[in-house]
């Protein structure tokens, strides 16, 4: 399998594993904290400053390259570059899930908004939104490699290509970090909500980039991305492990 990975998957996986270490790292110390009361994980960063830079950038930079096309990125983050507008000399502009985007942005919103309630209220600290923020960073990937419950439920678009809100991810993810303020958690946020204006601002200007009716960059033969041969594998793999089990 790992030979058939393209560059972007192979950039996918690398997420994962670093988003994930990260993630069991906070769910430690935060665990641990709770056991001990004695620190808290802000205040551990805050002795290591060094530390909190790396994962500034390393979030920061995901982010800032966003704003500029790559072949080392998903098509699906893509699609709002002139460059990569190929017209396939139709002119029905169809997206199909376009409606699905206020539910999830509203449902989203409240979501969040029951854990900033309960940090108001002081049940809640600052660590477990920044875990929370990790745990969304992990699910993030996990809906681009494995399952994204999104395209399922909402929005039944083919794959994360044609995904209307593919470059909602880290504005999602770091959504949390509202009730955290502080130089560096507000700076993510902040470039995060940048990058979703940038992308709501070229649909709203250009929504013949958006569908695949209308821009041929988004169709199956010039995908760099492969996902979708890659989730196949793994539903053949599980279907597999099952029969096996099942004859046993």
């Amino acid at each position: 399998m790992t030979k058939k990975m393209s560059p972007v998957m192979i950039a996918h996986y690398f997420s994962l594993v670093w988003r994930s270490a990260l993630c069991v790292i906070l769910l430690v110390l935060w665990i641990g904290d709770l056991i001990n009361g004695d620190s808290t994980i802000i205040y551990r960063f805050g002795e290591h400053p060094v530390l909190m830079v790396v994962l500034w950038l390393l979030f920061a930079v995901e982010m800032f390259a966003r704003f500029f096309p790559s072949a080392i990125r998903s098509p699906g983050c893509q699609k709002q570059f002139a460059r990569n507008y190929q017209p396939t000399g139709r002119t029905g502009i169809i997206i199909a899930d376009n409606h699905a985007t206020t539910f999830v942005l509203l449902a989203w919103i409240l979501f969040n908004a029951i854990f900033g309630a309960l940090h108001i209220l002081g049940i809640l600290n600052d660590d477990f939104m920044l875990l929370l923020c990790s745990l969304f960073s992990v699910s993030d990937m996990i809906c681009i490699l494995f399952f994204c419950p999104f395209q399922v439920l909402f929005f039944k678009n083919r794959c994360c290509v044609t995904c209307r809100i593919y470059n909602w991810d880290f504005a999602m993810m770091f959504t949390p970090l509202f009730f955290v303020p502080g130089l560096y958690t507000w700076s993510l946020l902040f470039i995060a909500v940048l990058l979703l204006a940038y992308w709501e601002i070229a649909f709203f200007l250009h929504p013949e980039r958006f569908s695949e009716n209308t821009n041929d960059f988004l169709s199956c033969k010039n995908c760099t991305e492969r996902l979708c041969r890659h989730k196949k594998q793994l539903v053949s793999l599980w279907r597999r492990f099952e029969s096996e089990t099942r004859s046993r």
